[in-house]
């Protein structure tokens, strides 16, 4: 096997992906952002259950979808090294963890010091003192140590890389992640303007958990297993859809607000493709119903439109875009 050194790493709040590439051929892991910790007393029952797990300070560490599984069977909520798009302040052992969780997805560099680009959100509009720095720095220190020479990277630019290589890699590529959205306008592999917003498939499960008293993991579950935004079929997906055309139109115009601000720097006349990607945008519908919510704000939108259209893979999308950056020559 010929494999290309170079290596796209998706960091988000729900899932951590990897890209690389091999005999001309991108190939994609994926790892679930989640942890829980047990005692060493439970060694003998996760063998028995073939449930992989790693040892840390005299306690076991069961991590990715497995770890939702066992905090199932124990009656206890997976933990989470990253919050609202960030690695969470609260979660003391979170920069360890991380660190084990990316050895177990990256192993070991296919060549010394292979690159590893790694995706970051922009700052984020409607979080006070949002500031990517501790975060970027510490992911930095992380995949440095595992034998990587590290590079950061917009998470929406990287859709942009992966997506519109026809459109001479320009296009407005927007994340819908599970703890926030990020939006980048990208011109001839430029990027002309980036920001996100503290809003995600996380707060949509919040908000329509509070509107029909349930709780946010029962939402989520709904979410995930077949939701039609066209034909909802319950009052819970009914408040799915609330919660998820009210997160469409607030990046639209908080979209259209940022292009204000900036309209003196920026002048493309030609039409872009809007390329939408994510968890969040994988609900059946998503992209009928943004084409809905954006004629709303057709008028007022400053740029022209080309397509609508959804990312090839959108679970893959941001990591297969890092690959592309990796494997360039600097």
């Amino acid at each position: 096997m010929s494999i290309t050194a170079g290596v796209g790493l998706d960091v988000g709040t729900m899932n951590l992906v990897a890209a690389r590439s091999a005999d001309s051929k991108v190939s994609t892991s994926r790892l679930r952002n989640a942890f829980i910790d047990l005692p060493a007393s439970n060694k003998r029952m996760l063998k028995i259950s073939n449930t992989s797990y790693i040892e840390m300070d005299g306690h076991l560490l069961v991590i990715g979808d497995e770890a939702l599984e066992t905090a199932n069977l124990f009656d206890r909520e997976a933990r989470q090294q990253m919050s609202g798009g960030f690695m969470s302040a609260a979660e003391i052992d979170g920069q360890r963890v991380i660190a084990v969780m990316l050895k177990h997805l990256l192993g070991s560099p296919a060549t010394a010091g292979e690159k590893c680009v790694y995706s970051v959100p922009a700052p984020a509009l409607d979080v006070n003192g949002s500031d990517i720095t501790y975060h970027s720095k510490v992911l930095e220190k992380i995949i440095q140590e595992l034998g990587f020479k590290a590079e950061a990277a917009n998470e929406a630019l990287a859709i942009i890389y992966s997506e519109c290589a026809k459109s001479n890699f320009s296009g407005l590529g927007i994340s819908f992640g599970s703890g926030m959205t990020n939006v980048c306008l990208a011109y001839n592999a430029m990027s002309v303007l980036e920001f996100s917003v503290g809003r995600g498939g996380d707060w949509i499960d919040n908000g329509a958990s509070r509107a029909v008293g349930t709780t946010a993991a029962k939402i989520c579950a709904i979410k995930e297993s077949g939701l039609d935004l066209m034909a909802p079929k319950s009052r819970q997906e009914e408040a799915l859809v609330v919660y998820i055309e009210s997160l469409i139109d607030y990046v639209i115009d908080n979209t259209i607000k940022q292009f204000a601000k900036s309209k003196n720097q920026i002048s493309i006349s030609k039409p872009m493709p809007i390329v939408l990607s994510g968890g969040t945008s994988l609900a059946k519908g998503f992209i009928e119903k943004f084409q809905a919510r954006f004629e709303l704000y057709k008028d007022k939108f400053p740029l022209q439109v080309s397509e609508f259209r959804h990312a090839s893979d959108p679970m893959a999308a941001v990591a297969t875009g890092l690959l592309v950056l990796a494997q360039m020559d600097d």
